[in-house]
């Protein structure tokens, strides 16, 4: 293996020019696909932080009856995926909005009447906070009798959800077209090896060197290529990140959710996924020229 090993260093250090493109072009298909999944890596922690911040609003027709309020709060507590039922009163209700309006509270002064209904505030269980299964209890609670209107931001949930999977699927997309691409200029690069190579190759075949002592060497120079390149992707992304968050810590990390980079063992993966789609550019352009 040793000897193999020095034979694809040899030729990378003989086709440094090649091998430069090869990695070039590598780093930059792995940064671009990187930097789309790091995108969902955080977009996702995001949804989730809003989503364990959820608070479904059910609002109460007006003058609804004691009896009719507590039958209410019993038919909620008993649907799969509320966990909590809060009773909110007009008046607490009234005492919220002016805590959030403190520099605007003398526009509440002038009010002859309480115009806020009484209301639940309803906490989903963990599982019931993705978009589809909101729509459903939504649906469920607003077909309950004393039940005027059930609000839980659903639009700008919609919205956040459909921009994060039209992203997912740009992504796989440009990610399925850099991963042909690194491919075939791979398989391209180590083509020009073989045709270069191609007398020297002819003999050892002459002479009994088996395909196994032949593809080796161009296997190892592929993945040497492919792990390279994706170092180098990944550095240059990593650098980008640390300048961003340099430049807009405080408005990018807050107590609750920071932008975050790869965790070690997912960089590693993405190094040994560089270094297998540089072996399956060697195996293609063996494949052809070998046969």
């Amino acid at each position: 293996m040793k000897r193999f090993f020095l034979r694809a260093l040899k030729d990378i250090r003989d086709n440094r020019f090649l091998t430069a493109i090869t990695v070039i072009t590598v780093a930059l298909s792995i940064m671009i696909a990187a930097a789309f999944a790091l995108f969902f890596v955080n977009a996702g922690g995001i949804l989730n932080m809003w989503q364990q911040g959820i608070r479904m609003m059910v609002y109460l027709t007006p003058q609804v009856s004691e009896a009719a309020r507590q039958d209410t709060m019993a038919q909620l507590q008993s649907i799969a995926g509320v966990q909590e039922a809060r009773y909110i009163s007009s008046e607490e209700a009234l005492e919220r909005l002016r805590g959030q309006m403190q520099h605007h509270d003398a526009l509440l002064d002038n009010l002859r009447r309480n115009p806020l209904p009484e209301a639940f505030e309803i906490t989903l269980q963990a599982d019931r906070r993705d978009s589809t299964s909101l729509q459903f209890l939504a649906e469920r609670i607003a077909n309950l009798e004393t039940v005027a209107d059930v609000e839980y931001g659903q639009e700008w949930i919609g919205r956040f959800t459909a921009i994060v999977n039209l992203f997912s699927l740009a992504g796989y997309a440009i990610g399925g077209l850099f991963f042909m691409a690194t491919v075939f200029i791979v398989a391209n690069t180590i083509r020009l090896v073989l045709y270069a190579r191609r007398e020297e190759i002819e003999i050892m075949r002459l002479v009994g060197a088996t395909d196994r002592f032949i593809r080796v060497p161009f296997y190892l120079q592929g993945m040497i290529q492919g792990g390279l390149g994706t170092l180098l992707g990944l550095g240059s992304l990593l650098l980008g990140y640390l300048y961003l968050t340099r430049q807009f810590g405080d408005p990018m990390a807050t107590e609750m959710f920071t932008i975050r980079f790869f965790p070690v063992l997912t960089c590693a993966g993405i190094v040994l996924g560089g270094m297998v789609v540089g072996w399956l550019g060697s195996w293609v352009s063996l494949k052809q020229f070998l046969k």
